[in-house]
């Protein structure tokens, strides 16, 4: 094989491995693990578990989760104990029985935490008689309480879902855990140059349906100070609802890191959806850099003001403007040709009223200013692509 061929082999398996992982569509396919999948969604486990690049997942069935929930633990303890099933190394169904010396201590998301004391957070998996592997958490007296069934899927080196027989015990995942200290949304957003949308989501009221959302879930676009300072004038002409419906839909009652909007392109509802009114938008990402589509205008997502699940903030270079507001614009008409008496035409192209029209852009320096961010450049895709093209033409050579 020559070196450009080697080249074009090595590229084209690249490209076809750089999809990345979703937990929760892997379960998906397997209705016996329905309460673990709806867990880990609940926890925010799922999307931790999507952003790692190696992780073994540990499933366990219905009747094993429901054995679990019968302790009546919080959430937030229930966390914790689902996170001791996801080790954060990859263990494949072949990889169980080739362990060296039949033992292996490895670390799992709880440890990653941090609030796993000592050696909690770590598990042992042995290679026992008779074909099966068990499991126990090092700080269980030694004691495997589980055993290997069977692999659920697995993507070699990337991620792999076994499952075992029952739930790992350890008293200190299982622990009480106090809810962690709630995040104020709209200082985060005040402190990080977006202090003018914080104060209308106050003044609206609009902060207490954000607020409300936050500990399932929420993705906020939040338009910086110059862009919201510019918007004003359009913004004091709209009724109260209307105003809390705009601010409303600024908001996604989900959490959505930067590589799931990537990844989940596509229509996306909004804190202002409601039966009547749809007050979606369209993600969309070339590259690196991510919009947001309304029908009436496009913004881009300039950069990251919070990142800490359940909630993440992003700055956008325009105030979303929903159709159900303000109408699409138009592109304009041609005009007719003029006729040989040179007499002018009678069709004029009407101005789009100034309502509807997007709002501007932040300064050039604020979005400079950003593209320190990461959002800007070639991904990786249109990177292999590039790399793949010289390499067909030096096979044509």
């Amino acid at each position: 094989m020559s070196p450009a061929t080697t080249a074009l082999f090595f590229l084209l398996l690249l490209f076809s491995t750089s999809n990345a992982h979703n937990i929760t569509r892997i379960l998906a396919k397997h209705p016996e693990f329905s309460t673990f999948n709806h867990y880990l969604t609940l926890t925010h486990l799922a999307s931790e578990i999507n952003r790692r690049e190696t992780i073994t997942v540990l499933a366990l069935n219905n009747a094993a989760m429901s054995s679990l929930l019968s302790k009546q633990l919080s959430l937030y303890t229930l966390k914790n104990v689902l996170s001791l099933h996801v080790l954060v190394d990859y263990f494949g169904s072949k990889k169980l029985h080739q362990i060296t010396n039949g033992t292996a201590l490895t670390s799992t998301m709880f440890q990653a935490s941090g609030a796993a004391p000592g050696s909690s957070g770590y598990i042992n998996i042995t290679d026992l008689k008779g074909g099966k592997v068990g499991f126990g958490a090092e700080n269980n007296d030694g004691n495997l309480d589980a055993v290997y069934v069977k692999s659920v899927a697995e993507i070699p080196y990337n991620i792999s879902v076994l499952q075992i027989s029952q739930v790992l015990n350890s008293a200190e995942a299982e622990a009480p855990t106090a809810e962690p200290s709630k995040l104020n949304l709209t200082e985060i957003m005040s402190k990080q140059g977006c202090k003018a949308f914080a104060d209308l989501l106050i003044s609206s009221g609009a902060d207490a349906t954000f607020n409300e959302n936050i500990d399932g879930g929420l993705t906020v676009f939040c338009p910086t100070d110059p862009v919201i300072k510019d918007f004003m004038p359009k913004y004091k002409n709209l009724t109260a609802s209307k105003k809390a419906s705009l601010l409303l839909y600024h908001g996604v009652p989900v959490y959505q890191s930067m590589q799931m909007l990537k990844s989940n392109n596509g229509i996306m509802n909004t804190l202002a959806t409601d039966g009547a009114n749809k007050y979606d938008f369209t993600i969309q990402n070339d590259g690196e850099v991510v919009t947001l589509e309304t029908k009436v205008m496009t913004a881009k997502i300039t950069g990251t003001l919070k990142d800490e699940e359940p909630l993440i903030v992003y700055k956008i270079n325009k105030v979303l403007l929903p159709r159900e507001l303000y109408k699409p614009v138009e592109a304009p008409a041609e005009s007719p040709k003029p006729s040989k008496s040179k007499s002018k035409s009678k069709h004029k192209v009407a101005d789009a009223p100034e309502s509807d029209a997007p709002a501007e852009s932040d300064p050039a320096d604020d979005q400079t200013a950003d593209s320190d961010s990461g959002v800007a450049g070639l991904d990786c895709r249109r990177m292999v692509m590039v790399m793949l093209s010289l390499c067909i033409g030096v096979l044509l050579m």
